[in-house]
This record gives C-alpha cells, sequence and structure tokens, in this order.
C-alpha cells in the first residue's frame, strides 16, 4: 500500500473576503493537496513564522517585517471603495490622537495610520480593542477602525458619526489598487508549486460565485446583496502590475520594507 502525499499546510483568513480563492481547497480538486485552517490575519503570519503553516494569506505589513516570500497571481486588493476596512471618528479626522483597532491586521493599522497622517494631518497612537465599535469609542479613543466581516454588519451612515472608507481614501491619495493580504510563506517555499494551487483554487471559486454567496451570506449575517456586492464589486483577487506598484507606495509611505515577491509565474 503506497503512502499518502504530504499535503500542504495552508492557513486562511476566516473572512468572507476570503474564500473564493480557498473554495477549491475547501470543495474542488486542490482539497486532495491541503490541509486547511482558519484564523485572523495576524495568526496567519504567526502561524507560518512558526512552521505550522507553509503558506498563508498574510497581511503584506507582516509579509515585510517577517521576510516571507510572497507568491503571485493572487491575494486581497482593491481599487476604490473597499466596504470591509472603515474608520469612524468622534472629532474631526485632524484632531484624531487616539486610535482604537482590533489588532487583527496589521496592514490596516498601518494604512490607516498613513491616511490619517498623509491626507488629514495627524498622527495618532494606535490601542488594542476588540472590534465594537461603541465600545472603542466610549473608552476616550478619538477614532475606531472596524475591519473584516464585523464592518459589514455596519450601516456607516447609521453611527451618526464621521466615517472614512480607507479604500477610497487611498486611491484618492494615490490613484492606485490597494493589496491587503497575499499568499506567503518561508523563502524556500516551492513557489511554481503552491503558485499553481492558490491560483488553481481561486479560479474554481470565481467560476462558482453565485454558489459562496448564497452558503456564506446567511453564516456572515448580512444580506445577499450585500455579499454579493461586496465579493463582486468591492474586493479583487488578481495581482497584477497596478496592485504591485501599489504595494510598493503603501510600503514606502508606511515605512515598511518591501516583502520578497516572487517573480516566477
Amino acid at each position: 500500500m503506497s503512502e499518502n502525499p504530504v499535503k500542504h499546510r495552508v492557513g486562511a483568513v476566516s473572512y468572507l473576503n476570503t474564500v473564493p480563492l480557498v473554495w477549491g481547497m475547501l470543495h474542488g480538486p486542490q482539497s486532495e493537496e491541503v490541509e486547511l485552517s482558519f484564523s485572523i490575519p495576524s495568526a496567519c503570519a504567526r502561524e507560518v513564522e512558526e512552521d505550522k503553516t507553509h503558506i498563508g494569506l498574510v497581511p503584506v505589513a507582516e509579509i515585510a517585517r517577517l521576510g516571507l516570500e510572497a507568491l503571485p497571481g493572487v491575494g486581497i486588493t482593491c481599487l476604490g471603495a473597499v466596504r470591509s476596512i472603515l474608520l469612524f471618528a468622534r472629532v474631526p479626522w485632524r484632531q484624531v490622537r487616539v486610535l482604537a483597532a482590533d489588532l487583527s491586521s496589521r496592514t490596516s493599522i498601518q494604512l490607516a495610520l498613513v491616511i490619517l497622517r498623509e491626507r488629514y494631518g495627524a498622527e495618532p497612537q494606535a490601542i488594542q480593542m476588540r472590534p465594537v465599535l461603541g465600545e472603542m469609542l466610549a473608552t476616550g479613543a478619538d477614532a475606531a477602525l472596524i475591519i473584516g466581516d464585523p464592518a459589514l454588519t455596519i450601516d456607516p451612515d447609521e453611527t451618526g458619526l464621521e466615517w472614512l472608507d480607507l479604500g477610497m481614501e487611498w486611491f484618492s491619495l494615490t490613484q492606485l489598487p490597494m493589496v491587503f493580504a497575499a499568499w506567503a510563506g518561508k523563502p524556500g517555499i516551492p513557489v511554481e508549486a503552491l503558485t499553481a494551487l492558490t491560483r488553481n483554487s481561486y479560479h474554481f471559486g470565481k467560476s462558482r460565485l453565485p454558489d459562496i454567496i448564497d452558503a456564506e451570506h446567511p453564516k456572515r449575517r448580512i444580506s445577499r446583496e450585500l455579499a454579493d456586492r461586496y465579493l463582486r464589486d468591492h474586493i479583487r483577487f488578481e495581482i497584477g502590475p497596478a496592485e504591485q506598484r501599489g504595494l510598493e507606495v503603501f510600503l514606502e509611505l508606511a515605512r515598511l520594507r518591501q516583502p520578497g515577491l516572487a517573480q516566477r509565474a
């Protein structure tokens, strides 16, 4: 009897925006190739760092910090409004001194700090809190950052607060896409095989987007209309030259080191 082949250990983010990327790993041919686990973005980075996974969907700020190798092709990006990275404030933006943030993604925090500095002249201190908008602002923080699925459950126009969509703010600042996360692992990973795996899984999911929306929107407690609009209009999944340039500009403005982007197909 032949031994079972060793599977790639893959760490994915538990948010809705990740599901099209991993649909093939969950329900398609790629499911035979992987052991898939889910966690928050910062934990995906930590699991790669600790060799618990071979690759993870890692925030680009963590790819830079840890010196990981990013796979080309697909990730989490936007061009304009992203809908799931929202910044709220109870004071004028230039007066923001304390930013309450769910620290599950270092990239989102860095993006908020870049936008506040470059567009509004504010340089706040970030403090960690769980992502409950009322609690975050009740502590005396001037602004609060909500990301991922929790942001999708908020109608920002009904909060009575000033708010910004950080994807739109980034586009207004740079006229470039914003890259939030990419598949990445430690240097020496089999780039060609893992690139094929992640791309094929995404293309399997892309062709079944209505099934994904039907399956996921009740779990996320959002309407089907919002889930559809979010995955079709707000989130983009392919990383090309414009996204690479957007990433370079973000890392420059965030004063982070360029991640090791794999250049092979």
